[in-house]
Order: structure tokens, then C-alpha cells, then sequence
């Protein structure tokens, strides 16, 4: 009775083949759809296949701060740039040193390559600073605000304290809501009870300030006139040179709006953390930021002196690079965190976050040479891989139908299987978290092709070992598939541990071999269990395959299988009892 029950234990071990094609079936179609309502029909290619900009940063120290020029600061300008670029979505985006001085930045061709561009030129220092005075961006004679401190065309959004502060600080009126370098805002900021008197609408020197100072003064004042925030360039140049102590003119990044701003109060490497949220509540996005220990101190003591201004000297500006950012206004005393609230779209509430986030650097950069990078050496280089990849599958294939005959079938199916799934994952990853396929990626999907192979013949092998002892084949298909299914997973584990210890240690490009490598591994397991262990118990049902053609690969005579099988030894066993 042990066997009939060993055989209906076989039978039932192989399950429903039939469900896990249809699965894998549902997969497919279901990832060949969203990559084409993704409109993403092929993958994004990296700068080696498609080209885009490289970018030349020359590092400047302040002066007297030429040492400041070492390995760990151009490190760290190096570390903050990459997290800031592909903070963007711009993947492969390459960051790295040349020499002493200079920092290397490549941007491929996508979505958000022109915008990285302008962050990597502004990746220099920030500043909070409280604003003086403020007017149109245009030169005019005699600059000056409004009672409001609104100048046309450049209002301030407002920020928000997530902790309030005492009582006494609260206002008792709202203030009226402004708009600030195109953006509307609205919050529920209030305006101090005992108003302090108006500022004046351009800086002056007291009384008692020395000569030095009232020259000083009327230098600044005779720039913040002239300053013309019209062209990158004069915004550029009013930025040029200003140290944390002084008090500077400064223009907006968009070029409506010129600034006095007042020394520094809190360093940009001061904040902890910066990200744009989506306000539920208020149905807006603002942009939430922490403050380590010491900024949260410094930040708390000038929104405090801010708060009983008038505008617009209740405003502190977000100076990156010496150009404003954003200039929202305190009505109270902020502390260790708050928001910018103002009419963010989420693609700006996330760039200010960006920039919040990865604007301080150790050192400044001075934009020195922007070159196109085309494809056309990855495009050669591309071409020469595809062809030896179509070799290399080419004599995969040779081998399987000369060796395996009919069982190349079932392999060449799982690796159509396998290619169908990886490219559109690969396809899908690209607007999902900016996977772009480069050189080394385009190798590593070479390498899986015969990680795959080698699964198969790990299973083609077993059953054929199984059909040697003497098995027929549905039952060699079930018994070899433990054995194979064990050294599959040791085998593809070693591989996907090999690539992820890669991708972590391992900067740039070689990532994306690593990343590639690991994937196809990954789908290896899914297409040997869910479609070439399934297709196999089908086809052992199959008289061609099931009664061992010659040309099946699994013909029994032809792996050396000496009858009589183990079943007919099965049938004549009971009678030797009896005759003794």
C-alpha cells in the first residue's frame, strides 16, 4: 500500500499548474499595461546612453579661509550635492571630485535635468537673514516701500510656528495675507498688539556712528538703488563676496523683488531637516523645518526681536547663494520648528524643502564650464554590448537544443518570461524612483541571462537523474524538484547578496550593474517557481514528453536508465514472500 499512497502524494505535490501560469500570465499584462499609462515605453537611459550636461564647479574659500579648501569639506560639498541632485528625481545623476579645487557634476537628459542644473550652481551657503528693506527688482532712484512693506510684485509668504509662544508674544489681529515672488499666501500668523514705529524704506546710519559707518551705509545704499535683479547675471554679481556679518543687498531667485538684508542670524547647516507636506486641514502644502539644537536657540531669538517689527522689517529672508529663496514675514516667536506656509504647488514646496535640506555647504562653488555630454561613444558602445549579449543568447540556445532537445522549449519560453518581466519593471522603475538603465546595468542584464540558464539546468538535470534511477517522468518531475529547488535558491541568494553588497559600497555607475544584476536575480526565483516548475508538470503529461521521444531530451535509453524500471521491480517484489 505504500506506493499507490507515495503516488497520489506525488500527484497532488505538483498542485495546479495551471493557476500559477495564469498569475504570471495576469503579471505580465498587468505590468505591460501601467508601463504604457505610465507613457513610458522603454527605460530611462542613463548620461552614457543619453546624453545630457556635465557641469564644472570650482571651489572658492572666503577670504582667509584658503585651508577651508581640503578633502573632508570638498568630500562633504561632494556627499551634499548627490543628495541634493537626486533629491530632484534625476537618477545616475554622477557627483565627484577632480584635483584639489574642482567638483564634476554629470546630469543625464530627463525630466528634471534643466532644474538640477540651477540647484548644482546654487549649491553654496545659506543664510537666514532679517530683511531691512525691500522694493520692486528694477533700479529706481529712491527705493522705498509701502506702510504695508509690500513693493509691487514682491510680497513675503508667511511662516508658522508649530510651537507657539508665550501669551505675551501672541498677537490680536490677523495680517493681512501677501504674495511673495508669484506665490499667494494665506495663514494664521497675527500681527503684533503695540506695533513698533515704521522703518525707514532705505538704511541709515545713527546719529553716533562713525564716519567709516555713514560711508558704509551710503555705499550700501547707493548699490541697493542701482541693483538690477532683471538678469541672472547682476543677481549673480550683487550675490558675489559677502561674508555672514555684513549686510548686503540681495536679489530673488526669480528676479522681482531686491533686498537690505541684515547679518546672518541662523546658518543654513543649523537645520536639521526640511520636507513639503500636504496640510489635510488647510488644503495647501507647506514646507516643514527642524532645527538642530543651537539653530533652534538662534532661530528663536530673531523671530522674537522679528515679531515686534513692522513690515518689512518683520520678515527674515531664506539667502541661498546670496539670492533670496523665500522671505516670509513673524508676527510671534517661533521655536525649534516651523512651517512655510504660502499657495505651494507640491513640485515648489518640494524644492524649497531641497533646498532647506542640502543648501549649506562647506565651501563655495563658482560655476566654471558647462558642457553637453552626447550619446553617441555610449551609443557605439551600447550597440557592441547588444551584439554580444545576442551571441552570448545565441549560443545559450545552441546548447539547450543540442543537449536538451525538446526541454529547450520550456527554457527558452522562461527566458522570454524573464526578459518580458524585467523590461518592463525596468521600464516602470524609471518614473517610479528614477532608475535610469546605463552601460554597466545593460552588462548586469547580460550576466542574467546565464544565471537563469543555470537555473534551468539545475532542474533539467534533476529529473534526468531521477529518469536515470529508473523513474518515470512524472514522478521524476515532482522528486527532482526539492533537490532543485534548494541548490536554485542557495545559488541565487549568493548572487543577490553579491549584488546588493555592490550596489552598497560602490558609488556611480557600477551601481546600476549591481542594481540590474540584483533584480534579475530576484526574478529568476519568481520565474522558475511560478512558470518553469508549472510549464514542466504540464508537459509531463504530454506523450512526447511523457512516453520519452528521442527528441524530448528525456528519453530514457539515451540518459543511461537500465530496465527494468523501479515500478516493474515494485509489481514482482510481493510474489518472492510467497514462494518462500
Amino acid at each position: 500500500m505504500a506506493a499507490p499512497k507515495k503516488g497520489r502524494g506525488a500527484a497532488g505535490g505538483q498542485g495546479n499548474p495551471g493557476r500559477s501560469l495564469a498569475l504570471i500570465l495576469i503579471a505580465m499584462i498587468a505590468l505591460t499595461g501601467g508601463m504604457f499609462l505610465a507613457h513610458q515605453p522603454t527605460p530611462r537611459l542613463g548620461i552614457d546612453l543619453a546624453g545630457g550636461t556635465s557641469i564644472t564647479l570650482e571651489a572658492k574659500a572666503e577670504p582667509g579661509q584658503e585651508k577651508a579648501i581640503n578633502k573632508t569639506n570638498m568630500d562633504t560639498a561632494v556627499d551634499i550635492m548627490n543628495r541634493r541632485v537626486n533629491g530632484l528625481g534625476v537618477s545616475e545623476a554622477e557627483v565627484q571630485t577632480q584635483g584639489n579645487r574642482n567638483i564634476i557634476v554629470n546630469i543625464p537628459k530627463g525630466t528634471n535635468s534643466a532644474e538640477a542644473r540651477e540647484q548644482v550652481g546654487t549649491t553654496a551657503k545659506l543664510y537666514f537673514r532679517p530683511v531691512l528693506t525691500v522694493a520692486q527688482g528694477a533700479p529706481t532712484p529712491e527705493p522705498s516701500a509701502s506702510p504695508s512693506g509690500k513693493a509691487s510684485g514682491s510680497p513675503s509668504p508667511k511662516a508658522s510656528a508649530s510651537e507657539k509662544a508665550t501669551d505675551g508674544d501672541k498677537a490680536g489681529s490677523p495680517s493681512p495675507s501677501a504674495t511673495t515672488q508669484g506665490r499667494a499666501v494665506t495663514g494664521a500668523l497675527k500681527a503684533d498688539s503695540s506695533p513698533s514705529p515704521k522703518a525707514s524704506a532705505t538704511p541709515k546710519a545713527s546719529e553716533s556712528a562713525s564716519a567709516e559707518d555713514q560711508a558704509a551705509a551710503a555705499k550700501l545704499q547707493k548699490q541697493f538703488e542701482s541693483l538690477d535683479c532683471s538678469s541672472k547675471a547682476s543677481r549673480s554679481k550683487a550675490a558675489q563676496g559677502s561674508k555672514a556679518g555684513d549686510t548686503v543687498v540681495a536679489c530673488s531667485q526669480e528676479g522681482d523683488a531686491k533686498y537690505v538684508l541684515g547679518p546672518a542670524e541662523v546658518s543654513g547647516t543649523e537645520v536639521k531637516t526640511a520636507k513639503a507636506a500636504f496640510d489635510q486641514q488647510r488644503g495647501m502644502w507647506i514646507v516643514q523645518m527642524e532645527f538642530s539644537g543651537k539653530g533652534s536657540k538662534q532661530f528663536q531669538t530673531i523671530t522674537k526681536k522679528l515679531s515686534t517689527q513692522q513690515e518689512p522689517q518683520n520678515q527674515f529672508a531664506i539667502a541661498l547663494d546670496g539670492e533670496v529663496v523665500s522671505a516670509p514675514r513673524v508676527s510671534e516667536q517661533l521655536s525649534g520648528s516651523a512651517e512655510i506656509s504660502g499657495s505651494f504647488n507640491q513640485q515648489s514646496a518640494e524644492a524649497l524643502a531641497n533646498q532647506l535640506s542640502y543648501g549649506a555647504l562647506p565651501l563655495s562653488f563658482k560655476e566654471q564650464s558647462v558642457t553637453t555630454v552626447t550619446a553617441a561613444l555610449g551609443g557605439e558602445q551600447l550597440k557592441a554590448g547588444l551584439i554580444a549579449g545576442a551571441i552570448g543568447l545565441a549560443l545559450v540556445v545552441v546548447y539547450l537544443v543540442a543537449y536538451y532537445r525538446g526541454l529547450a522549449f520550456i527554457a527558452l519560453l522562461s527566458l522570454l518570461v524573464s526578459g518580458i518581466l524585467s523590461y518592463t519593471i525596468m521600464s516602470l522603475l524609471g518614473p517610479a524612483i528614477g532608475f535610469a538603465l546605463n552601460l554597466p546595468a545593460v552588462c548586469g542584464a547580460i550576466v542574467a541571462i546565464g544565471i537563469t540558464a543555470d537555473s534551468f539546468i539545475v532542474y533539467f538535470e534533476r529529473v534526468r537523474d531521477e529518469i536515470r534511477e529508473g523513474r518515470t517522468l512524472r514522478p521524476a518531475v515532482e522528486r527532482g524538484w526539492p533537490r532543485a529547488r534548494r541548490t536554485i535558491l542557495v545559488s541565487d541568494f549568493v548572487s543577490f547578496l553579491a549584488a546588493a553588497v555592490l550596489f552598497v559600497v560602490t558609488v556611480g555607475k557600477v551601481q546600476g550593474f549591481a542594481f540590474t544584476l540584483g533584480l534579475t536575480t530576484l526574478l529568476d526565483v519568481v520565474v522558475v517557481f511560478f512558470f518553469t516548475k508549472p510549464l514542466m508538470t504540464i508537459m509531463a503529461r504530454k506523450k512526447f514528453f511523457a512516453g520519452g521521444h528521442p527528441w524530448s531530451g528525456l528519453d530514457p535509453k539515451r540518459l543511461g536508465a537500465k530496465p527494468p524500471l523501479r515500478r516493474s521491480r515494485r509489481v514482482n517484489a510481493p510474489t518472492e514472500p510467497k514462494e518462500a
